[in-house]
């Protein structure tokens, strides 16, 4: 027979929503967040599901400077690479491009 753990019940005030809540913000695992509030990570994300308590999302990258360059002529290497990638024509070159 298995021994189980026994639980706690959480009284969850304004002031653990709030602190679970800006560790959330600041990017802290449910793990980490649960070892500071001594529950089970578990309870821990209910109870950030339950209030809406999301990581933020990951930064974006800032736009390359490729990005304002002009398009590609047809059949460029680095486009036409990327189309026949995986196929029967990878490695072959687009005519006229030597």
């Amino acid at each position: 027979m298995e021994a189980t753990r026994a639980t706690r019940a959480v009284r969850w005030t304004a002031p653990l929503d709030a602190f679970l809540r800006r560790l959330r913000a600041e990017g802290a695992s449910w793990a980490e967040i649960a070892g500071a509030l001594a529950v089970s990570p578990d309870v821990a994300r209910e109870r950030g599901r339950r209030i809406g308590a999301v990581r933020p999302p990951p930064q974006a990258r800032a736009p390359r400077e490729e990005m304002a360059r002009g398009p590609l002529p047809p059949g460029h290497p680095r486009s036409w690479g990327l189309l026949v990638a995986g196929t029967l024509l990878d490695g072959t070159k687009w005519p006229g491009w030597d």
